[in-house]
């Protein structure tokens, strides 16, 4: 009894932490800036060391954290650990200036570096966008700050010898000699409480071909602006532009994207036909129904999902034109975004098809009669799935009337952490559980476990979390979710957000048909209660490969059949 007495509590206060981040930065949000490192940003530090989400590793210890800073980094703009001004604006028209935008690896956003001292965000898809830039942010200035203890040695400025010596190879900026670069590494494992080879391992992941030592950089500058604060109280500010606290929830960028998707349907007299949107990537839809041709004599002697294994490998740009190119002699619309939802669209028109040449079972006297269309939208992000699903299914104001769009399905696929199986493994939603609040959204799903099974990957079925952020989740809520009677599979950022938007459209406003058929299916990308599986462990490689594209097929051969 005592020993889920204490899971409980600790994820009893696990969840307390969340919501008190996410009430606390509504409230930062709302007051215009805030000083991470100051009275303003206590509570959203000490409730992410409270968490200690699995993304952020030992973000409580004294040693540094080298997989969270990577997966961090990577969402950041480069050159942030060097600002002490973070600005967080709506899109303001930086794109028309000098200023050069700096996107991400691993996040779709624009950036812009103002001087030597700002860094503007722009943030286009929502609150989740803020919670997420705000969270990772906090725990760059918790990791610091950890840096800056452990060099510091009075308050008069002196500092260790290690970080004299990381300062002195970092502001020579000459390239460096392998024996100069590992006596550097040395001076850093000091600082970081980590030992060489650890160092070793990931320098590498940091480095961009126009900066090979970013790891000493990064290391230094975090360091550096920790000290000023110590010692000259230079404390790093965190502001909100007025433009994007007046623009955020009023749906300005997803009712732009939606209008552009619907009048180019309308233009290509595609408007009134049965439509099948699909919120999925940008490549396995079309792959699906273009690469067997496209690609006839590069695949006749490999299996189907070899094929598409080389189509997902960044450095085969021939084999995607190929593909790319057929798809668009056939009938793909390619629409891309221009409303600063970073949401592409790509329209098929199935009466188009060159059917005999697939190789996925087809109704063609389906695809002949009703001629029904697909619309497949890219990722959205967190609450952003609702803001664009809510508008792309609004009536489309044309010619003087209303016209309702004839929407048949729409099927959601796209990556989740899984709590039962392994990366890789296929989570089949019968409800989505909405973290923080008391909604949960059970729907009949088209797709069942039986849809996918045999197919030598793992299936499971059940009750999903729509949660607030991924960064977020410790193991402590995860196991309540699923120990408890929840019983809950897996954890996504988008279904409860999707089917809030369905479930207003067709139940509510009646604005498309109220037994509009829905799937969803995830494939695993990492499970959180196993340690070493986190997202920040790296991402799945062509493990993805055969979930993504076994729940693609699925999802067309419903549509057309």
């Amino acid at each position: 009894m005592n020993n889920r007495q204490h899971h409980r509590t600790r994820a009893q206060e696990s969840t307390n932490a969340i919501e008190k981040m996410y009430v606390t930065m509504r409230h930062l949000f709302n007051r215009g800036f805030y000083k991470p490192m100051g009275i303003s940003g206590e509570t959203l530090r000490e409730s992410l060391l409270l968490l200690q989400p699995e993304i952020y590793g030992s973000i409580g210890e004294n040693k540094a954290e080298l997989e969270g800073l990577l997966y961090v980094i990577d969402r950041l703009p480069e050159g942030i650990e060097e600002c002490s001004f973070i600005n967080l604006t709506s899109d303001e028209g930086y794109s028309d200036s000098h200023f050069k935008a700096i996107i991400p690896l691993k996040r779709r956003r624009n950036c812009y570096r103002i001087d030597s001292e700002q860094m503007n965000i722009e943030v286009t898809r929502g609150r989740s966008e803020i919670y997420d830039i705000l969270t990772h942010l906090t725990f760059l200035f918790i990791e610091s700050y950890k840096i800056s203890k452990s060099v510091l040695l009075n308050e008069e400025g002196i500092t260790t010898r290690d970080w004299i010596k990381l300062e002195k190879a970092v502001l020579s900026k000459k390239k460096f000699t392998q024996e100069e670069r590992e006596v550097a590494i040395t001076h850093t494992a000091n600082i970081l409480g980590r030992p060489f080879n650890e160092l070793l391992a990931i320098y590498g992941q940091f480095a961009t071909a126009a900066q090979p030592e970013r790891f000493l950089h990064i290391v230094y500058w975090l360091g550096k602006l920790a000290i000023e604060e110590q010692l000259n109280d230079n404390k790093r500010t965190v502001t909100f532009s007025p433009v994007l606290r007046e623009r955020l929830g009023h749906h300005i960028h997803g009712e732009l994207w939606a209008n552009t998707i619907k009048d180019t349907l309308y233009k290509k007299g595609l408007l009134e036909r049965p439509l099948h949107i699909i919120s999925a990537n940008m490549h396995s839809v079309m792959n699906v129904l273009f690469a067997p041709h496209a690609l006839k004599e590069e695949a006749s002697e490999e299996d189907v999902f070899e094929v598409y294994k080389s189509l997902s490998n960044k450095q085969n740009k021939t084999l995607q034109n190929k593909v790319k190119k057929e798809a668009v002699l056939k009938g793909m619309t390619y629409v891309k975004d221009a409303s600063g939802t970073n949401i592409d669209v790509q329209i098929f028109d199935t009466a188009k098809l060159d059917i005999p040449n697939m190789d996925i079972q087809i109704s063609e006297t389906l695809v002949k009669s009703k001629k029904p269309v697909i619309l497949v939208m890219d990722y959205a992000f967190g609450e952003q799935a609702y803001e664009t699903m809510d508008e792309l299914l609004k009536p489309y104001y044309v010619q003087g009337k209303n016209t309702h769009m004839n929407v048949d399905s729409i099927s959601i696929m796209g990556k989740a952490g899984i709590l039962e199986g392994g990366k890789g493994d296929i989570m089949i939603p019968t409800a989505h559980i909405f973290e923080g609040t008391a909604d949960n959204y059970p729907f009949e799903n088209e797709l069942k476990k039986a849809d996918l099974n045999n197919q030598g990957i793992a299936v499971f079925e059940g009750a999903m979390i729509t949660v607030l952020g991924t960064s977020l989740q410790n193991k402590d809520i995860l196991k309540f979710f699923y120990n408890s009677t929840w019983r809950v599979i897996g954890l996504e950022m988008e279904g409860a957000h999707y089917q809030k938007a369905i479930q207003a459209a067709s139940k509510v406003r009646g604005s498309i048909n109220p037994n509009v058929k829905v799937r969803y299916a995830y494939y695993a990308s990492d499970n959180p209660l196993e340690t070493g599986s986190t997202l920040a462990s790296g991402g799945l490689g062509a493990s993805g490969v055969k979930p993504t594209y076994l729940i693609t097929r699925t999802i067309l051969k419903q549509i057309l059949n």
